[in-house]
């Protein structure tokens, strides 16, 4: 038999929350740990991370322009950071997978067709025309908040400006589909039905995820349709929607010539773009956290 993921607490008879639950457990769903549904002091703390962070991406959207380099964006989101007493989670991150670097730089500036994880440089300059993700976590008092937003720089084309626009309708339209008591797999669903009316590419390498507590925590989020539910969603879990839509192929590769081995790219190298909110489900929807 396989082992339990939900448990009541111990000496405490079942809520009627716990019995929800483990009824559809039972029934063979997909249900989250109970470490997974933040307590309320927990959600207090996130909130105040994700005030920040929504500041973090408030103050490069105040500067950013053409002629500006990456770097200098990184620069900005370091001083509001150090300014409010929070850390860049991006900053020194490591996969542990032996092969990586850790992560040089405290944001992700991803351009056109960079897809994620573009790591700021000087010799970046910003163009006119050029769309831009700029990806940042903040870790306040120990608890983590992320949101992505896509810029446009000066004046770009009209199929830029689609892809910018859809991309945060698929946001949008993913977030409508997040239901308490419903499953992650309706996310991705809804998302890839409203990109495919446009022909575009829904990145499979890389999804949402749980966040709160940690950097990144269960459930995967993916923004393309899976077989099955995926997990349930409850009350009190918070996690993010991000999705990556390109404006060709779904699929990526990793810049051979990035010596990290970060940068994503699209296979095409036609532009991608992205928008992340952090989201807590309550018992009517989401709640956006930062954005």
């Amino acid at each position: 038999m396989a082992k339990r993921r939900w448990r009541c607490k111990p000496g405490q008879q079942p809520t009627e929350f716990d019995k929800r639950i483990m009824y559809l457990e039972n029934k063979g769903a997909l249900v989250p740990t109970p470490d997974l549904i933040k307590t309320p002091e927990q959600l207090e703390g996130i909130r105040r991370a994700g005030v920040v962070n929504t500041g973090v991406l408030d103050a490069v959207e105040q500067e950013i322009c053409a002629g500006m380099s990456t770097l200098e964006i990184d620069q900005i989101c370091r001083d509001y950071c150090a300014l409010h007493g929070a850390i860049p989670a991006c900053l020194n991150y490591d996969i542990e997978d032996g092969e990586t670097p850790p992560f040089p730089m405290s944001v992700c500036t991803s351009i056109n067709e960079v897809v994620c994880h573009g790591i700021p440089k000087a010799e970046d300059i910003l163009e006119e025309g050029d769309i831009i993700n700029v990806d940042f976590t903040t870790i306040l008092d120990g608890y983590y908040a992320d949101a992505s937003r896509m810029f446009i720089i000066g004046k770009t084309t009209p199929e830029k400006e689609q892809l910018v626009r859809v991309t945060k309708e698929c946001l949008e339209i993913g977030m409508e589909a997040a239901k308490p008591w419903g499953w992650v797999n309706d996310i991705g669903k809804a998302i890839e039905k409203h990109a495919k009316r446009y022909h575009y590419g829904v990145v499979r390498d890389l999804c949402g995820h749980g966040v709160g507590c940690a950097f990144h925590e269960d459930p995967e989020v993916a923004h393309f349709q899976q077989k099955g539910n995926g997990m349930l969603l409850v009350p009190g879990m918070v996690f993010t929607i991000e999705p990556m839509i390109n404006m060709g192929s779904w699929k990526v590769f990793i810049d051979s010539e990035d010596p990290y081995g970060w940068e994503v790219i699209s296979d095409d190298e036609l532009p991608s773009a992205q928008w992340e909110h952090t989201l807590l489900m309550t018992e009517h929807g989401v709640e956006i956290l930062s954005h």
